[in-house]
């Protein structure tokens, strides 16, 4: 491991980074934003309790040296407010972004929101991490054509602080691939490495800062699932019972619920649009998977050969 002399709070400290990874970033990543006037995009995940909060800050910290608390943000609102007030070349972390969401329109809104923030990230020339509790919850877009790579946390024994990294080329395989069983299995990458549990931002703040998150959004998971319910039955009445939107906006009416046409409709057409996704990726995942794509095992850290960052 490589020792970084970072200042937290005004205070000097040093944290302990694989010396490829750290390498890799300082050499190949923020020059390349620069000279070519692009974002980077990285996605952390694991499970919780594996430490990915804290991976995901070293390297935010080795990315923009001035990372701070406020750029580590637990809300989409905040994060929409960081990536607009963000100066050129900051690191922004989208921290737990899907985590105590239940529903799976509650999961589109988040990615619709990162696909309509990718033009502003661009032209600011951020770097910006999405740290969640797996890679496969992303919207096609984002996970094939936009993020960069992803870095896989898990424990070992028990234990955190191991981290695997799957580049731009395996980490679309890997989605299509994996996502139906949520498995990180194919295909097979030896850029892998250790980290220690050293915070780079204030812990004290940042743990009080999770916590408020976290409660919010406790709050809203039984709003979230009634809703998720409500959408399954218009979806049964309207699909297998034949029954229009005026009918269905009419029988609510009845009843004394206030469900108009318009809001049925949108219903209906986002669920068609998740079963059509759903079908595109399971043709995507096929086509790959004919193509018998050849494990090749261990191959030596090279860019050129579609390996390392």
């Amino acid at each position: 491991m490589v020792k970084v002399d970072i200042e937290v709070d005004g205070e000097k400290k040093s944290l302990y980074m694989d010396n490829k990874l750290y390498r890799q970033i300082k050499e190949k990543v923020k020059p390349k934003i620069y000279k070519k006037d692009r974002d980077w995009v990285w996605i952390v995940d694991g499970a919780e309790g594996s430490g990915k909060s804290v991976f995901a800050m070293q390297i935010g910290k080795v990315l923009d040296p001035n990372l701070s608390l406020d750029q580590v943000c637990m809300t989409p609102r905040d994060f929409t407010k960081a990536i607009i007030k963000a100066k050129k070349g900051q690191c922004i972390i989208f921290d737990e972004a899907f985590t105590g969401l239940s529903s799976r329109a509650s999961l589109t809104e988040i990615n619709k929101l990162l696909v309509s923030l990718m033009m502003e990230m661009r032209q600011k020339n951020l770097f910006v991490i999405i740290v969640m509790p797996t890679f496969f919850m992303l919207d096609r877009y984002v996970a094939l054509f936009r993020a960069r790579g992803l870095f896989h946390i898990y424990l070992t024994g028990g234990n955190r602080g191991r981290w695997i990294y799957f580049n731009n080329k395996k980490k679309k395989l890997l989605y299509l691939l994996g996502k139906k069983l949520f498995s990180y299995n194919k295909p097979k990458s030896q850029f892998r490495g250790r980290f220690l549990d050293n915070y780079t931002i204030n812990e004290e703040g940042y743990r009080l800062k999770k916590e408020d998150s976290l409660v919010n959004k406790s709050r809203s998971t039984k709003a979230e699932t009634y809703k998720g319910q409500r959408d399954i039955l218009f979806w049964i009445l309207y699909n297998k019972y034949k029954l229009n939107y005026s009918i269905l906006a009419k029988l609510c009416k009845e009843y004394g619920y206030s469900v108009d046409r318009t809001t049925i409709y949108d219903v209906i057409m986002q669920k068609k649009k998740d079963l059509l996704q759903d079908e595109v990726e399971e043709e995507l995942k096929a086509d790959e998977t004919a193509k018998k794509v050849p494990n090749k095992g261990d191959i030596p850290l090279n860019h050129s050969a579609g390996v390392g960052i």
